[in-house]
């Protein structure tokens, strides 16, 4: 009796290669997916400075230090305004750590015993709402913490000169506008003068004369 193996074999394999063939079908998919833009609020700013580093921040209620996470801290300089903001991203999430101005107040300290770190003081809005904050960051280098120091502080002194700048600016305009206005005062008088004059020049010395006989005349 033939054995009908073979001849099975020769059909499994055609089946399999019917349907490894393409047929040329296309099949739409069931949901189209839209291109969404992602924007970072970071589009009108040029970062000046990206380092990695480790923030954290003093819990006044609990008296330590609480990881604030572990990711970029970026110095951005606005396009147009010139300001200059500190944010920090955690790595991972991307959810922002710290969001302040570098204002000229600002000023940052070694962290003593390392000097890997810094400390500073800042009106923050990370959490969505302004808070007073004590920041600790850590970098992984002495050179990257002494080149963040050196560029926060050299903000700030910039910051504080336009500042003074911007008051004499002011100063100087207020002078102005004040001088402009005492001219103006002083114009207005010597106009007035002049007029005054002219009711003086009004006065007749003969006119005064015949009416001073007709007070004599009548008296008489």
């Amino acid at each position: 009796m033939a054995s009908t193996e073979p001849e099975h074999e020769h059909r499994e394999e055609e089946d399999a290669a019917a349907d490894d063939e393409d047929t040329g079908a296309q099949v739409a998919p069931i949901v189209k997916l839209e291109e969404v833009a992602v924007t970072t609020g970071e589009e009108d700013e040029d970062a000046i400075l990206d380092l990695k580093a480790k923030l954290y921040r003093f819990d006044k209620d609990g008296n330590q230090w609480k990881e604030r996470g572990a990711g970029s801290v970026k110095l951005l300089k606005h396009k147009e305004t010139g300001k200059v903001r500190l944010v920090m991203r955690q790595s991972k999430t991307l959810k922002i750590c710290a969001n302040h101005l570098v204002l000229p107040t600002m000023t940052v300290q070694e962290h003593s015993g390392n000097d890997k770190s810094c400390l500073w003081h800042a009106t923050d809005f990370a959490d969505g709402e302004l808070k007073d904050e004590l920041f600790c960051v850590r970098f992984g280098s002495i050179e990257n913490c002494k080149t963040f120091m050196e560029m926060v502080t050299e903000i700030a002194e910039s910051q504080k000169k336009k500042e003074e700048n911007m008051d004499a600016t002011s100063a100087a305009g207020l002078i102005e506008k004040l001088t402009v206005q005492e001219k103006a005062t002083v114009d207005k008088a010597g106009e007035d003068v002049p007029a005054a004059g002219k009711e003086e020049s009004k006065y007749d010395p003969r006119k005064a004369d015949v009416e001073k006989k007709s007070e004599l005349a009548s008296s008489s």
